[in-house]
């Protein structure tokens, strides 16, 4: 406690703080209050801070390199490393977290990192591209909904990235649902095999994604973090059965995708097959009308039906015999079946 009393102390003697996105002072009723990021922000030993910050301010860096936040912490928030972590150190909590990209009014396929380092009494978060998680969980706070510490806060973060990820997987079954249909209804287009390639490209992408958040919460779960005080104890064994479950949803949408790819490419195949049928049985029925063609263009003496009148009448009526011939063959054989 006397760390981030240090650490808020350092805060408000600057006049604003750089790079600031939003903050929010939380009471100890479970209320978040919006504080101004052009202002000082005053420490209330009653509350608790979470302050996020836009981390391509070149102006943040600074500040947090001069926090007390502990030295790992301040790295973490600092780097660059794209892979997901949580780490646990005396009165500390800091990781990265994965989360999908915000676009101006909904939520994108390409994913970013969320880096955050927390302590009892305050929660730094920072971004390079606005995320889902951070700004639904901003807006929840404004609505009123309360939280009891920053360990609570930390879960609502965490929350929001699995309901990003719900409502993308519903978005992404919907997809899938309606080729599904077109496909079974025999109305297959080709533009619908690169569709599904890109949602099966999103569904391992968030696949991935779960996979490396649910592996930190079931690691957290099963240390032992008695020694970190009750405003730092994530529930993580509730928060990996959640992710397990919307883990097991993406998979079953990333094996339909793939069914559905695997189908249509049959359906393509069987269609190819058909053009190639009919193609062998019009250039079969065409062979001999072509070899008479061949015949009777040879420049040679003693050509049949040279010196009669009605010769080209004669050859094409042995042309079309030609034909039919082919044809009675080819019916009694079942080539057309």
């Amino acid at each position: 406690m006397a760390d981030a009393a240090k650490l808020v102390s350092a805060i408000s003697d600057a006049p604003s703080i750089p790079g600031l996105v939003w903050a929010f002072r939380l009471h100890g009723d479970g209320s978040a209050e919006a504080l101004a990021i052009d202002q000082p922000i005053e420490f209330s030993h009653d509350g608790r801070l979470w302050l996020h910050f836009n981390l391509t301010d070149a102006r943040v860096r600074p500040w947090i390199a001069a926090s007390h936040l502990p030295p790992l912490a301040r790295e973490l928030l600092l780097s660059n490393d794209t892979f997901q972590q949580l780490h646990v150190i005396d009165h500390c909590v800091y990781g990265v977290f994965s989360d999908l990209v915000r676009d101006i009014d909904s939520a994108t396929e390409e994913t970013a990192f969320l880096r955050f380092a927390m302590t009892e009494h305050l929660l730094v978060s920072g971004r390079h591209q606005a995320l889902c998680s951070a700004d639904a969980t901003r807006r929840v706070l404004e609505g009123g909904y309360r939280v009891d510490n920053v360990a609570h806060l930390l879960e609502k973060i965490v929350d929001e990235v699995a309901d990003t990820l719900d409502r993308m997987a519903d978005k992404l079954g919907q997809e899938i649902d309606d080729i599904e249909e077109r496909i079974l209804a025999d109305v297959a287009k080709p533009e619908m095999r690169r569709t599904l390639g890109r949602l099966r490209r999103t569904c391992v992408r968030l696949h991935r994604q779960l996979t490396g958040l649910r592996v930190l919460f079931h690691r957290l779960d099963q240390k032992n973090t008695d020694h970190l005080s009750p405003a730092l104890r994530i529930h993580a064994g509730k928060l990996a059965q959640r992710l397990d479950g919307l883990d097991h949803d993406i998979v079953e949408l990333r094996e339909r995708s793939r069914l559905l790819e695997e189908e249509l490419r049959f359906k393509n195949e069987e269609e190819s097959n058909r053009h190639l049928h009919t193609l062998s049985i019009v250039t079969t029925l065409l062979l001999p009308p072509t070899l008479i063609t061949g015949i009777f263009g040879m420049n040679t003496k003693g050509l049949p039906l040279t010196d009669v009148e009605t010769g080209f009448l004669c050859a094409a009526g042995l042309m079309a015999s030609s034909v039919g011939l082919a044809y009675l063959f080819m019916r009694r054989t079942g080539i057309f079946k």
